[in-house]
């Protein structure tokens, strides 16, 4: 294995960085407006169906309290 390390100066590292930025595949405006909504609508999706299930949960607690302090 060879444990050789060379070092790399500040402006090395910069140059090496903007190099591998212009491999990236940067995504389309449409595509990351698209993934954005989906995102925000599936935010209050879950929002309403954890506050529908938190209150049909605590409902029947309450009624199942209320049968058990009735004895």
């Amino acid at each position: 294995m060879n444990t050789d390390k060379k070092k790399t100066t500040p402006a090395q590292f910069v140059r090496q960085v903007r190099q591998e930025l212009l491999k990236v595949t940067w995504p389309q405006r449409r595509d990351t407006f698209i993934s954005s909504a989906i995102v925000i609508l599936l935010i209050f999706l879950f929002a309403i169906f954890f506050l529908l299930s938190d209150q049909l949960w605590s409902f029947l607690i309450k009624k199942i309290i209320e049968i058990g302090s009735g004895f």
